[in-house]
């Protein structure tokens, strides 16, 4: 099978094609045909290194969002909880790339976003970068009929961490005000929807105008060009002098202290990305006198995801599409990611 796939760390030059013998599901597995793999930032910061992800090894095929076929049924294990998909071949299923151990306490408890050797397809694990790949049969979800597999490959990751940030840890309340920045990347396409379903005011920041629309289309209720507008300003004007109740920040460093200001008293700034780097300095007496709440936004949990998906088949929640690459161009996929001017999700096809 066709695969793409970096021996070493580097620029874009290092993803290479190449041909591997297809692989073979073991006990509890299943070998899943891949029609659609999302891409996202993640696996450029593992190509340019160093690895985010423990227990990462090279040569490595990326890409944690994946949709496709079941193949192949491997033999009976142990059994693993928390697939809901009929394991038959031919079944359309969407993974969830998180494969928690499920043997260590966390897990027992049910608390598997918590393991401490938990595995991620496509980060420290082989992933959707292929034309098949094998995974655990309890991460497999049924695709309802009407749902076509590219759509579908492109909700896990960001639809769940969106899900966990807003809901399970930011306690999005009905009424309040949330500042979502980068309306254009895939996690806040989602959490502008999530946001606007729990019944909040939305305020979004974009790159440029072009991104404005976009951001509107998803119901964002302002939007700022962080480039050329205040946003802290058109925060508190949206709000009479508030601030913000919530704010979510997947950036890092670059829109840090504009989440901090933007924050009304004991306001929540929820964060969960590195984008712009892994160190920021905020004024913290600004932060204890106003009562701030600074929540990391910690891995989410197998019921979660299955909860998630349930909530997206009945809605009218949308993943737009940027662009569509065949996998052989997936680092000219990588290089429209890292361009910064792509709205929506970017997908490889086999």
């Amino acid at each position: 099978m066709k695969v793409v796939l970096h021996r070493t760390h580097g620029g874009l030059d290092v993803l290479q094609v190449a041909d591997v013998p297809v692989p073979k599901p073991g006990p509890d597995e299943v070998l899943v045909r891949i029609a659609a793999c999302g891409l996202n930032h993640l696996d450029v910061l593992q190509r340019r290194g160093p690895a985010l992800i423990p227990g990462f090894t090279l040569p490595h095929v990326s890409g944690m969002d994946i949709a496709g076929t079941i193949e192949a049924v491997g033999p009976p294990g142990e059994g693993r909880a928390g697939s809901s998909a009929a394991l038959t071949e031919g079944a359309r299923v969407v993974v969830n790339p998180a494969v928690p151990c499920d043997r260590c306490e966390s897990c027992a408890a049910g608390a598997d976003g918590g393991c401490p050797s938990a595995g991620v397809i496509g980060a420290n694990r082989d992933g959707g970068y292929a034309e098949y790949v094998v995974v655990p049969a309890a991460n497999v979800h049924p695709v309802p009929d009407e749902v076509d597999l590219v759509d579908a490959a492109v909700v896990p990751t960001i639809w769940m961490t969106a899900w966990h940030a807003l809901i399970e840890t930011g306690k999005l309340r009905l009424g309040e005000t949330v500042l979502i920045h980068a309306a254009g990347s895939g996690v806040s396409t989602a959490l502008i929807q999530l946001a606007k379903a729990g019944g909040a005011r939305v305020v979004t920041t974009v790159g440029s105008d072009a991104k404005a629309e976009y951001a509107r289309g998803l119901g964002a209720d302002v939007v700022v060009n962080s480039t050329t507008g205040d946003v802290v300003a058109a925060v508190r004007e949206f709000t009479d002098g508030r601030g913000a109740d919530l704010v979510l920040d997947h950036v890092g460093p670059a829109t840090w202290n504009t989440g901090v200001y933007s924050l009304a008293p004991r306001g929540r700034l929820v964060f969960f990305g590195n984008t712009t780097g892994n160190r920021a300095e905020f004024d913290l007496v600004y932060a204890y006198h106003f009562g701030l709440q600074l929540l990391g936004s910690d891995p989410y949990d197998r019921r979660e995801f299955a909860t998630m998906l349930d909530a997206y088949w009945a809605s009218p929640f949308r993943t737009p599409i940027d662009s569509e690459f065949p996998l052989a161009e997936a680092a000219a996929a990588q290089e429209r990611m890292e361009s910064r001017q792509a709205t929506g999700k970017i997908v490889l096809r086999p």
